[in-house]
């Protein structure tokens, strides 16, 4: 293990995913502080989510290289961003079992912090978190990741953060949380979608890959985003929060994106390689925008009911 290494996987943690987190933690956030929530809490929380989020991707990582190192045919689909920074030799195994260690130690130092602010539910709230960081390269293969990170960032989140904040769980932020993780799935379905032809040759059992075909997978990406909108308008009624329905505004986006899911495999239109992380981007920016307007919604709500 070398510092170089280890700072090798630091920067390879993909943290332009990290919108996924900082944006649902946002809406969380504003969501329970209009009930009153601690906003130091809130901070602890997020941070710790956000170093959860950081060691499942890398775990993610480790997983993968392990069958890209074994598997010739595997290594001939994946894209060359694929855990480029272990195949180049940028950083070794043991420099990222270090860095996932690290990240999963800051996780559990923020809940200790937690449990002692908020209480014991604290700790069936970090366990079963737990239990889904170490299981996701599993739920991956059997084609239940998308189930996994549903879980994670939606109601464990968003329950998860308000009770910390609040010391009370609510139907409301479910509703919410439902609402804005369809999006964050979405971003994992856009990469299982780019990385289709690899996880078929790696023996992976994705979402995308049970739909038997490509055509059938890509309609599958407008149920996914259009349970996300009717999720919110769902929330907007129950909870007479009509300011949210600005989460609407980010349609355009997700159009855009889905034209970009098509493209990418159009040699005429983009470079594999060169457009991977560019769609993978957008897809995490999507959520992002939703986000956005859905937490704009809520901040104009905790004003007009302040005044």
């Amino acid at each position: 293990m070398g510092w170089c290494g280890v700072w090798a996987v630091i920067k390879n943690s993909r943290w332009y995913s990290a919108d996924m987190t900082v944006f649902s933690c946002l809406v969380c956030f504003l969501y329970a502080l209009g009930e009153n929530g601690s906003v130091v809490n809130g901070i602890i929380a997020f941070i710790g989510i956000l170093f959860a989020h950081m060691a499942t991707n890398l775990y993610d990582d480790y997983s993968d290289y392990k069958v890209l190192s074994q598997n010739s045919r595997a290594s001939e689909f994946a894209p060359d961003v694929k855990c480029d920074y272990l195949r180049k030799n940028f950083a070794s195994k043991k420099d990222l079992v270090f860095v996932i260690f690290l990240y999963c130690i800051i996780a559990l130092e923020t809940g200790v912090i937690s449990f002692f602010r908020a209480g014991d539910a604290v700790l069936w709230l970090a366990a079963i978190g737990g239990v889904i960081v170490l299981s996701y390269p599993f739920f991956s293969r059997i084609g239940l990741s998308e189930l996994a990170v549903g879980i994670a960032f939606g109601p464990l989140l968003f329950e998860g953060m308000y009770y910390v904040m609040t010391k009370s769980f609510s139907a409301g932020v479910m509703l919410l949380g439902l609402s804005v993780v369809m999006f964050t799935v979405g971003v994992m379905y856009v990469h299982t979608l780019l990385d289709y032809e690899g996880d078929r040759a790696a023996g992976k059992y994705t979402l995308a890959l049970r739909m038997n075909n490509k055509d059938t997978a890509y309609k599958f990406f407008w149920i996914i985003y259009g349970a996300g909108y009717i999720f919110l308008l769902i929330f907007s009624i129950v909870e007479k929060n009509y300011f949210c329905l600005a989460g609407l505004f980010s349609f355009p986006f997700v159009l855009t994106l889905y034209k970009a899911v098509i493209a990418y495999n159009s040699p005429e239109n983009y470079m594999r390689d060169e457009a991977y992380l560019r769609v993978l981007k957008s897809s995490a920016r999507v959520m992002a925008v939703f986000s956005f307007f859905t937490a704009v919604g809520l901040f104009i709500q905790i004003q007009v009911n302040y005044i």
